[in-house]
């Protein structure tokens, strides 16, 4: 039984992650600053279900409060960190870039000192594929360049990396940066477009299908997300011995620090994604077709060939099994 904190507690993963955590006995101490970004009564019926477990326990906290994230890490003394909480949405950042700013930078700080002296044995981050932003080349591979994020969501994703790689190589702190693709399933996030798009076409209302449809997303289900995250926070970031400075490789080091992509691997076109989801409700959508919006990219493909080595995991959920799971906790959910 380990002592594990987990921040964004409230949110779609970190809500699935507490749940594994605590079924298999750690304790788990969660912090989320509960923000109206989205639908706040979701981010509490989460927690309803969190607080019944008897080796939880909620802190509701802001991330960029220094005082109360020290304070935080001394009197709980996690062993283990799985910092999830961040200022999310590509678009968002075009509205609220000083949003990003506070969260991700600041909060990011604030966990990191907070790792420091508090001497986490692992720190486990929650990146994004958007930091891959103008590559081109596919799948996107932890070896590969990001150095051309199109959207400063993506920007501070990979300035996260960047600060906790200098983090790990001054404090020995061991960390593993996660790049999640497009996560959906039940209790997901009422911004993203599995939601948007149930919810629109149960109300009979237009979808906004952006680039006409001509996206490819590598949609990966929530569970072998969850699964990915345990495995890899349970295999401690290790030093690259064959790291070399002369030809250094991005997704690993000399210091005890790791990238890995967690993806399905295989790309799905927007509008065979809208086809499951129609089959799934039992109802056509109407259709907005829009141009590509700012920020956005064409195609995300995760290579996942370290992940799959080094943890003997690879998620293989088809958007055919999990996009009929979450409509079906739609519908309960919202008593439709």
């Amino acid at each position: 039984m380990a002592k594990i904190l987990v921040t964004g507690i409230a949110g779609f993963i970190g809500f699935h992650l507490a749940n594994k955590l605590l079924a298999r006995g750690e304790e788990v101490i969660g912090i989320d600053n509960l923000n109206d970004y989205y639908d706040v009564n979701l981010k509490k019926a989460r927690l309803t279900q969190l607080k019944s477990k008897s080796n939880f326990q909620f802190n509701k906290l802001e991330l960029a409060d220094t005082p109360a994230i020290s304070e935080l890490f001394t009197v709980v003394s996690p062993e283990k960190v799985v910092h999830l909480a961040a200022q999310p949405g590509v678009r968002y950042s075009l509205k609220n870039p000083h949003a990003y700013i506070n969260s991700n930078i600041m909060g990011t700080m604030n966990i990191l000192e907070g790792c420091r002296h508090g001497e986490v044995k692992h720190l486990v981050f929650a990146s994004s594929s958007s930091v891959y932003g103008a590559n081109f080349k596919q799948p996107f591979s932890v070896t590969d360049n990001v150095d051309h994020p199109v959207s400063l969501y993506a920007a501070t994703k990979k300035s996260n990396e960047l600060m906790i790689h200098s983090y790990s190589h001054l404090y020995k702190i061991p960390a593993t940066c996660l790049r999640f693709f497009t996560v959906y399933g039940p209790w997901g996030r009422p911004d993203m477009a599995l939601f948007l798009f149930t919810k629109a076409i149960l109300a009979g209302e237009p979808i906004n299908v952006f680039n006409h449809g001509k996206m490819r997303r590598d949609f990966t289900y929530i569970d072998d997300i969850i699964e990915g995250v345990i495995r890899v926070m349970d295999n401690v970031a290790q030093p690259n011995p064959n790291w070399s400075s002369l030809n250094p490789e991005p997704g690993s080091s000399y210091a005890p620090y790791k990238v890995y992509n967690i993806g399905n691997n295989q790309p799905v076109e927007l509008l065979k994604f809208i086809e499951v989801l129609e089959t799934s409700i039992g109802k056509k959508a109407i259709k907005n077709m829009l141009p590509l919006q700012a920020g956005d990219v064409l195609e995300t493909y995760a290579d996942i060939e370290d992940l799959s080595r080094d943890t003997g995991f690879k998620p293989e959920t088809p958007i055919e099994v999990g996009i009929p799971r979450f409509v079906e906790w739609y519908k309960t959910y919202y008593n439709q």
